[in-house]
């Protein structure tokens, strides 16, 4: 592949939401599309499901939990394009009801995947992204949620305009290690795992974006994180342009508190 051939991934893309993704950017992004999946079969079987509808998305093996998979991925990116123009990190575990695993196992298992795992895909990709590219975080309404479950004083580390990725990622393991002691509520922390690291998600959002505004200023590379449906498919400013039916609402207030909560 040429360098000057733009690309884009999504992780934890051979289903569901990520899937859907990978579907609307082979039809709508001017360049190609790598699909990934844990699973290498079902990964197959997802570009040969899009490619019965006349798309055509490339395939990639990922695992976020596996540093040497996110490695060899970047090298395949490095090698294939040079480069990256629009990461979409969608790969997460997602709650299920009636879960009979222990509430601190849990913890630890949503949190390696949806947060470190997170992490470590940026660590490695984000020196990729060439100018003007774009980088979504897949958040989610719980995080804020989670939140605002949160004591005043964990609310207020987590809103700091000057948080660092090092003190972010110590209020994470805190919480994992609070779960496990079950002191997780007398910590002022939220019982949702699932919303803790999304929230966790999403300050790190804002910390590589103020990191990108000081190191890559002329690179403007845009990065944030949203809810499933605010993935722009045309990669726009979608925090400055919405979409039709959607509104910006100011980070950090209660779900409840949006306009179209009571709806």
């Amino acid at each position: 592949m040429s360098s000057h051939t733009r690309v884009a991934l999504v992780t934890g893309s051979n289903k569901g939401i990520g899937l859907a993704i990978v579907r609307e950017l082979c039809r709508q992004f001017s360049g190609d599309v790598v699909l990934t999946a844990r699973d290498v079969v079902r990964g197959q079987a997802a570009v040969k499901q899009l490619e019965a509808e006349g798309l055509s998305p490339r395939f990639h093996q990922l695992d976020i939990n596996d540093l040497q998979s996110i490695r060899v991925l970047r090298d395949f990116l490095c090698k294939e394009y040079g480069g990256l123009d629009v990461l979409v990190n969608n790969a997460a575990i997602a709650p299920k009801t009636a879960n009979p695993t222990p509430f601190h196992t849990q913890a630890e298992m949503m949190m390696k995947t949806n947060f470190v795992g997170t992490r470590d895909v940026c660590t490695e990709l984000l020196p990729l992204i060439r100018p003007k590219g774009r980088v979504v975080n897949v958040s989610s309404t719980e995080g804020v949620r989670a939140l605002n479950e949160c004591s005043p004083e964990l609310q207020q580390k987590f809103k700091s305009e000057t948080i660092t990725e090092e003190e972010l990622v110590g209020l994470m393991n805190k919480f994992v290690e609070d779960t496990k002691n079950g002191v997780h509520r007398k910590e002022g922390w939220s019982d949702s795992t699932y919303g803790v690291t999304k929230n966790g998600v999403s300050v790190l959002s804002r910390i590589y974006a103020r990191k990108l505004s000081e190191q890559r200023a002329g690179d403007k590379i845009l990065l944030n994180a949203c809810c499933p449906g605010w993935v722009r498919t045309d990669m726009t400013e979608a925090h400055k342009s919405p979409e039709e039916g959607k509104e910006v609402v100011e980070w950090g207030f209660p779900p409840e508190s949006y306009p179209w909560a009571n709806a």
